[in-house]
């Protein structure tokens, strides 16, 4: 048996600290639990080296969202298949035996499902994600398909040491305009309880149906047929990070 780490306000400390076992990052809860490698607080550092290999974060798990070592592409997990969509914004399997910074996966079963109103943008899901769940606290995995109009995705080109503040990177990410499109939307909504370790609110990337285009949702609006399914989690395992 693995031993756990309790972690409660040590991602604010501003220390580094390698751990050889899993921090449980918990809630009181029997849900599943997310495995993660990495934390945002660690990107925001800033902080882009590989941490583990994807496979050390992977027993069954279906849905996921992450980044490459020196933010090298968008990381999507559908269906337990993992994506890489880079700068020229074409989606691409990848082995498990690349490192990551950060990687969030979790053994999808919905909890709760339902539509979304027509016309509703990504930036308001957030709100439908918290009422379909009764709570803005912890972590949710979030999983959003159909068909998108607006659709716009984005991936950000590789960093070189020293490392540039996200912000900054993100200031030069490529935008990726894919209109209509049938999509499924993966990722996490997380509380301001978890707050530094998964990306605040809700962050999602996509794929394309037909596995084309993807990325980091920026935006985004639904059609008639889109509906959100979401799944409540006992807390969060991060592996082998350095936290801070």
């Amino acid at each position: 048996m693995r031993q756990h780490f309790t972690l409660w306000i040590a991602l604010g400390a501003g220390l580094l600290l390698i751990l050889t076992g899993p921090i449980a990052v918990a809630q009181a809860s029997d849900d599943p639990w997310v495995s993660q490698i990495g934390t945002y607080t660690y990107l925001t550092a800033p902080n882009y080296d590989g941490l583990l290999p994807i496979k050390a974060a992977l027993g069954g798990q279906t849905l996921g969202l992450g980044t490459f070592d020196d933010l090298d592409g968008e990381l999507i997990m559908v269906g337990g298949s993992i994506y890489r969509v880079g700068i020229d914004g074409l989606p691409r399997l990848v082995e498990t035996s690349r490192t990551t910074p950060f990687f969030e996966a979790i053994k999808f079963h919905a909890d709760k499902s339902g539509p979304v109103a027509p016309g509703t943008t990504c930036a308001n899901l957030l709100a439908a994600v918290n009422e379909l769940v009764n709570g803005a606290d912890g972590m949710v995995a979030v999983r959003v398909r159909g068909t998108f109009t607006d659709l716009v995705t984005r991936s950000v080109p590789a960093q070189a040491k020293p490392f540039a503040p996200l912000s900054q990177v993100v200031a030069g990410q490529t935008l990726f305009t894919l209109g209509q499109r049938v999509a499924v939307l993966v990722g996490f909504r997380t509380g301001l309880d978890l707050a530094g370790t998964g990306a605040p609110g809700l962050h999602l990337h996509g794929l394309t149906a037909d596995r084309t285009a993807g990325g980091h949702v920026i935006s985004c609006v639904a059609g008639a047929d889109v509906q959100l399914s979401v799944q409540r989690t006992a807390g969060v395992q991060i592996l082998g990070v350095p936290t801070g």
